[in-house]
């Protein structure tokens, strides 16, 4: 057994009894154990919509234009949660699916947010 899964089961025995840890502390930890897979699939649906917001930030401060934004955003958006789920979670894509399944859990969501915040910040900022 892992160092990190050991910590995570002296973390949630309390004297006998089992506490749940919330989704997002387990998130945070690498190499966390998910039973259920619904749980993890919320995970990764609000950290697309997080990364959105930002980027969405981002872009209309920068000024980003066009296709090029467009382009960047699903790349960085697809990349950094195919890091966090292979790399950092270290899950079986096979459990939810496969790989193309949890890298498009939240996609389309995430990317019309993105277009909201982006044109909204944009044109606040850089027209009069």
């Amino acid at each position: 057994m892992n160092n990190a899964r050991r910590k995570e089961e002296q973390a949630v025995s309390n004297g006998g009894v089992k506490v749940k840890l919330s989704p997002w502390t387990k998130a945070l930890r690498g190499d966390s154990s998910w039973e259920d897979k619904d749980e993890f699939l919320d995970v990764i649906y609000w950290m697309r919509q997080i990364l959105a917001i930002i980027l969405g930030l981002i872009w209309g401060i920068v000024p980003l234009k066009g296709f090029v934004g467009i382009a960047i955003f699903c790349l960085l958006n697809a990349g950094i949660l195919y890091l966090y789920f292979s790399s950092f979670q270290h899950v079986d894509e096979e459990e939810y699916g496969g790989t193309w399944e949890l890298t498009k859990e939240g996609f389309m969501t995430s990317f019309a947010l993105f277009l909201v915040v982006w044109v909204i910040f944009y044109t606040a900022i850089h027209f009069d």
